[in-house]
């Protein structure tokens, strides 16, 4: 992994994860508008999460909902950690 990659999560899911956990007890921006359209594009960064379901119209569910990770809670938590934006339902002033 180069120097560059770390830098830029956008272009590296793993480092956007780290950035994620590490920041989720952060406030969320308040510029942040919108809400979850369960696209669930969040939910396989970078792999699928075992916890993620779809349902029969293609919506996906959380299995563990009530007692997700704050980096599920809250993301995207800022415009610079939102790396799904052609298909998340939240967006950035």
């Amino acid at each position: 992994m180069t120097i560059k990659e770390i830098k830029s999560p956008s272009k590296n899911t793993w480092a956007a994860k780290l950035k994620r956990t590490v920041t989720a007890f952060l406030p969320v921006d308040k510029n942040r508008q919108g809400k979850c359209i369960r696209c669930g594009a969040c939910c396989k960064l970078p792999n699928p999460c075992p916890f993620l379901r779809t349902d029969e119209q293609g919506l996906c569910t959380c299995a563990i909902y009530p007692v997700r990770p704050l980096n599920c809670r809250k993301y995207p938590r800022t415009k610079s950690e939102h790396i799904t934006t052609d298909t998340c339902g939240h967006s950035f002033e």
